[in-house]
Parts: C-alpha cells; structure tokens; sequence
C-alpha cells in the first residue's frame, strides 16, 4: 500500500500526533478557483510582495485572458490544479443544468478531467499533481446508478480537494484524494485566524479555497485577509507553515513513508 493512503494503525478514538517540522505547529494552503481575473490583477502581486506561494484550480477560457500573467505565475513557484474543461456541478445550480453531474457518466468525467490536464500542458507547460472538484461534488449520475468520481482523481493526481467542509485535514490521516477545505470568500482576517488557531492547536492541515479577491463582492476574499494572514503565518512564534497544497502533500507523503519503513 502506497504512503498516499497508509494511515497508522491506531486504537479506536486515539489520535496520532503527526511529525510537522520543529517549531511548526499546523499548516495551511492558499487555493483559488476558476482562474478569476482578480486573482493576476490583484492577488498574485500581493503575494510577490510577502513571498507566499498559492495554488490555483483554473479554467482555461479564463486563462487565456491573462495568459503572460500565469506563465509568470507559474515561474514565481505558484502552483497551478485542475479543476476540468469545463466545471460540471449538480444541475439544482441553475448555471450548471446545461452540464450537470447528473447526467455525466465516469467515461464522460475522465475526459473533462484528461482534456483539461491536456489544454494545461499545452497552454502553460505544466502537469498539475493536484485537482480541485467543481462545487466541491464527487459524484455522477443519479440515485441507484450514482457513482463517486474520487477514483479517477486519485489514479491521476497527488490530491483531490473539496469544499465547503467542517473542519481542517489531520495529516496523519486524510485521503488526499478527498482533502476537506473551508471558505475563504467574505471572509474577515479574524474569522480565518480563529480557524488557523485551532488547526496548529489540534496539528491540522487547514485549505482555503477563494475565488475573486478584492473589497467586496460575491465569491470575494477580502485583500486585507489574505494580508493579514500573510502576516500572521509568516510569524514564526505562531508555529504555521504556509504553503501549497502539492508542498504540503509531498511533506506528508514523505512523513507516511518514514513511519511505514
């Protein structure tokens, strides 16, 4: 068994304490979907300027309206997801009825995912280790004939990542294929914080997903919380490590192998 999914054998309702680094407490991982312009106008230089590295889940068509901005992106060490040709969700979003998960089949989610992997390498010359699931959903079909599209993410990528969740990943533990993330979006640097504090205090890997970054809006993450955030993880006395979600993975991939051996 792969270290990906290994997990230490331990009593029921124990807690395995995982190895973070000295003097790191917690993690967290910066994401953002769909390729919003906001993300190169806006929140790329704010994250030039701290030194912090991001991973985005893009869609192409948005892609290609900044293209040189992602290149550079990319140079910078930012990380770049899949997240599908064509982001399929349920069809009870009326935005998505046109092209819902009910009606797709695993052959039709394998090629929205290889399709996409492909247009990523040909545009930006990278193939992503990492997968964001549209809506945050795994499924296709409907009642008896529903099937989880989780494995063709895990048979292809270092990590699957959701959305909307309830609590941070406990390394020791997580299936990468199924990473559970939190909303960034609206979001107050103090609220964000409250969930940083309480990933590095229980050993967690905390994912936040945004979408637009500005002052305010629908699906916007406010510029002053990724600053202060920023900040924050960048005081060493506060014990968390920031940083993307394939760095993060490959520490615990490495870590599950140590304790294996």
């Amino acid at each position: 068994m792969s270290a990906q999914y290994e997990t230490v054998k331990k009593k029921p309702g124990s807690v395995e304490k995982f190895p973070w680094p000295k003097g790191i407490r917690g993690a967290v991982s910066l994401t953002f979907d769909d390729a919003r312009l906001s993300q190169v106008d806006t929140l790329i230089p704010i994250l030039e300027r701290r030194g912090v590295k991001a991973t985005f889940y893009v869609s192409l068509d948005r892609v290609m309206e900044r293209l040189e901005g992602w290149k550079k992106a990319i140079q910078a060490g930012h990380e770049i997801g899949n997240h599908t040709m064509t982001h399929p969700c349920t069809g009870n979003y009326p935005a998505f009825r046109w092209n819902s998960l009910e009606e797709l089949t695993l052959d039709g989610m394998a090629r929205e995912i290889d399709d996409a992997e492909q247009a990523i390498f040909r545009t930006l010359g990278v193939k992503p280790r990492s997968f964001a699931y549209p809506c945050g959903q795994t499924f296709v079909g409907r009642g008896r004939e529903v099937k989880s599209y989780v494995p063709l993410v895990a048979e292809r990528f270092m990590t699957g990542r959701k959305w909307l969740n309830e609590d941070a990943n406990d390394p020791a533990f997580c299936d990468l294929a199924q990473l559970l993330a939190f909303e960034s979006d609206g979001q107050p640097f103090e609220a964000l914080k409250s969930l940083l504090d309480k990933a590095a205090a229980e050993g967690r890997w905390l994912i936040l997903v945004g979408h637009e970054v500005g002052d305010g809006g629908y699906q916007t993450t406010p510029v002053s919380s990724i600053e202060k955030l920023c900040r924050y993880t960048q005081d060493p006395a506060n014990g968390i490590r920031l940083d993307t979600v394939g760095a993060i993975a490959d520490y615990i991939v490495a870590a599950r192998e140590k304790k294996i051996r």
